[in-house]
């Protein structure tokens, strides 16, 4: 599982011209799913998502975590995130998790980020979505459950 995890200053996910999720501050996660992922995966992510100190405190160090300014977060699955480009030009989507695993995976990160009382705004799942951003820094993470 990786989160790609952008800090924003606001960011929002339209679908076919509507809304589907807008936040200011806090993070635009983009959430990729392998076919290898469990709930045990995603809590391990999400505990490590929602205690990241990468907000500036008062001296300008990277110190304060999302519940610490408030903010919310946009989720956003996103299986390019395991495009493989090691062949050729085109890149391979095979890693990627199934739709159904991944939509359930999705779905349960989103209820549990929802359960720590974090206000959490989404794209659509499989959709074709258009996301803009304005990111903060710019402060950009990769979490790779591979690496945590």
């Amino acid at each position: 599982m990786r989160f790609l995890i952008q800090r924003v200053n606001h960011a929002q996910v339209t679908v076919l011209d509507e809304t589907a999720g807008r936040i200011q501050k806090g993070f635009l996660v983009l959430i990729g799913i392998s076919e290898n992922d469990t709930k045990e995966t995603a809590d391990k992510l999400i505990r490590k998502l929602l205690n990241l100190r990468i907000f500036e405190d008062k001296e300008g160090k990277t110190n304060l975590s999302l519940k610490d300014v408030e903010g919310s977060l946009l989720l956003v699955s996103q299986f390019t995130l395991y495009a493989d480009c090691k062949k050729g030009n085109r890149p391979s989507f095979t890693n990627a998790g199934s739709p159904d695993l991944a939509k359930s995976l999705y779905q349960y990160i989103i209820s549990q980020c929802r359960e720590f009382g974090f206000a959490v705004e989404t794209g659509v799942f499989g959709a074709d979505m258009k996301v803009e951003l304005e990111n903060d820094g710019p402060f950009t993470v990769l979490l790779d459950s591979k690496e945590l």
